[in-house]
């Protein structure tokens, strides 16, 4: 029985990113352009500020303009609103994303409402989930997590879903819907599953593409994959690891990697799969929004 293949998300990230910087270039060469990308965090939250940094830092790598925007946690709901509001009239920026989670005294729905929708490169703004909901993927910003993902699954598949059995197991607005989306209309027959689900294990044992994005530590076992799978882990949790010293921990996903090798055909590792290409995404859908703004064919991704 030969090992899982290891989907290298940092190496197609990197593919991503070079296409990226070429074609903003490009924008300047023709347009006179250059994409904008504002990211406002509101809080010190460690692993947002992270999050944060390396979102800016990526877009400066592009050649992007890069605004961050801190805000103490106790702004106010109307003072991020009016921050919002500034940067969707700003001609220079194309993109806008607000990290969450937000402080409990901001309604988090409102704000992402709040954003243009031609600048949601998130892609959380209704008008963008019913686009995707109605099979017009095309003409939306398809949230940069679901969207990487895909894009790892293509390469080991192909376009063509036609006859796949996908399981998703998680129902976020962020991952698990939209997910489920993608693959629907790639033609593949979807299940939904959740923590909840009963006989779980049996349910994703189905599954001939495997979509972990329930945010539980290795959740999903070896022997709860189907011989051959295709899976994709979104999850990220940080558990302890007291092999590398007291108090050390280390990053793992949402299915028992080790165990998953003998089974899957092909697999993404935590860290080094998803991960990578959800910035890459979101560079992606902030050139094509620059591409739109200034009446440009955008590249597809």
């Amino acid at each position: 029985m030969s090992e899982a293949k290891r989907i290298d998300g940092k190496a197609t990230a990197a593919r991503i990113v070079a296409r990226v910087k070429a074609e903003a270039e490009r924008l300047r060469a023709e347009a006179g352009m250059r994409p904008g990308l504002a990211v406002a965090i509101v809080g010190e939250d460690p692993a947002s500020q992270v999050y944060v940094a390396s979102k800016a830092r990526m877009a400066e790598e592009c050649g992007f303009r890069s605004e961050r925007h801190v805000l103490a946690a106790e702004t106010s709901e109307a003072e991020l609103l009016g921050l919002v509001e500034r940067l969707n009239a700003d001609p220079t920026i194309h993109g806008i994303l607000v990290q969450l989670p937000l402080p409990k005294h901001i309604d988090a729905g409102k704000v992402i409402r709040a954003i243009a929708v031609e600048k949601d490169v998130d892609g959380f703004h209704l008008t963008n989930v019913g686009l995707i909901g109605t099979g017009q993927a095309a003409a939306a910003f398809v949230p940069c997590t679901p969207a990487g993902a895909m894009i790892l699954i293509r390469d080991v598949i192909g376009d063509d879903l036609s006859g796949r059995r996908a399981v998703v197991v998680g129902r976020s607005n962020i991952v698990g819907k939209p997910m489920a989306q993608l693959l629907l209309a790639a033609d593949a027959t979807v299940t939904i599953a959740h923590s909840r689900t009963a006989d779980l294990a049996e349910v994703c044992r189905t599954a001939d593409i495997l979509v972990a994005a329930v945010g539980r530590p290795q959740m999903i076992r070896g022997d709860w994959i189907r011989q051959g799978a295709v899976v994709i882990d979104v999850g990220v949790n940080r558990i302890p690891a007291p092999e590398r010293g007291e108090g050390r921990t280390r990053l793992v996903g949402d299915v028992a990697y080790d165990e998953a090798l003998g089974r899957a055909s092909a697999i993404t590792p935590v860290p080094g799969g998803v991960g990578p290409m959800t910035i890459a995404m979101l560079m992606a859908n902030t050139l094509v929004s620059a591409f739109r703004a200034g009446g440009q064919e955008p590249s597809r991704f």
